[in-house]
């Protein structure tokens, strides 16, 4: 959550004081969230891809994954062939209608 990653900051903080940093703590906020799941099956990255364009591009020779932008969310899903998506967007709840937009 936004809360833990800002307590996790302040140790990080905490602990370069002790090591003798100069180090202020201030106007703290999540800029961008990461998260990964697994779908319990493989996707058929062509196909998919097929299906879901314009917001679905994909690169086999540069990538081996499908790029899956969410505008609205200004999400970014990197689909990729075992059915392992990465996630990222501007917040946590970005995040989460991302991953239930593409898979209800």
């Amino acid at each position: 959550s936004e809360e833990e990653a800002k307590f996790g900051a302040r140790r990080l903080a905490r602990s370069l004081q002790k090591l003798g940093f100069q180090v202020i703590f201030t106007d703290f906020k999540v800029v961008n969230v990461l998260a990964v799941c697994n779908m319990p099956f493989e996707i058929r990255l062509p196909e998919f891809t097929k299906n879901n364009r314009p917001h679905a591009s994909y690169e086999p020779e540069l990538h081996p994954a499908v790029c899956y932008r969410i505008k609205t969310l200004r999400a970014t899903l990197q689909i990729f062939s075992t059915g392992s998506i990465t996630v990222t967007g501007p917040n946590v709840k970005a995040v989460a209608s991302a991953v239930e937009q593409i898979y209800p």
